[in-house]
């Protein structure tokens, strides 16, 4: 469904975001990497870049984990990824809308921690949904996982007639998590 332009739309959208001159796509925030096409390794071959799949920025080992066992078909990861919060994304199996809350929360993650308050000063107009001033790295991630669990939850509620009500209540008791005011 979404593939590299999609990509590229996507994260020139956000603020302060450099692309980096390479075969595929490659973006970064403050010098940091969040969103770059995969450049498979294979034995006895030359590095192959895969312009179809995405490696994505995911903060820590339990986003990772939670992202592989939960969405196996979207998502996956190689050998010379274990060590890091990095997942692959197979962009065919993803929705824009879906693509645009992972390359939105990768950038918010890597962003530098004074960015949104630099662009408040400014008078410039951050993202929907940016962090609150003062949102430590630990507090993102966990919003981040949150948000994401609420919009599954709720995704999946909404098939059911019975879950659909309930969740409902709940999502009405909730405040926004993720708001820039």
């Amino acid at each position: 469904m979404a593939d590299a332009e999609d990509v590229r739309r996507l994260a020139l959208t956000l603020p302060e975001v450099e692309e980096i001159d390479s075969d595929g796509f490659d973006f970064r925030v403050g010098g940091k990497g969040f969103v770059w096409s995969y450049p498979e390794r294979r034995p006895g071959r030359p590095r192959r870049i895969r312009t179809d799949v995405a490696v994505l920025y995911v903060g820590d080992e339990a986003e990772k984990q939670a992202l592989l066992l939960g969405e196996p078909g979207i998502f996956f990861t190689a050998p010379e990824y274990g060590s890091w919060p990095l997942v692959l994304v197979r962009l065919t199996e993803v929705d824009i809308e879906r693509l645009t809350e992972l390359v939105t929360d990768a950038w918010r993650m890597r962003a530098p921690e004074l960015r949104g308050q630099e662009l408040r000063r400014r008078g410039t107009t951050a993202p929907a949904g940016c962090w609150p001033v003062g949102t430590s790295a630990a507090g993102r991630r966990e919003l981040t996982g949150l948000s994401a669990c609420l919009r599954r939850v709720s995704a999946t509620a909404a098939a059911s007639n019975s879950a659909a009500a309930s969740t409902t209540a709940v999502d009405r008791k909730l405040p926004p998590l993720t708001s820039c005011r």
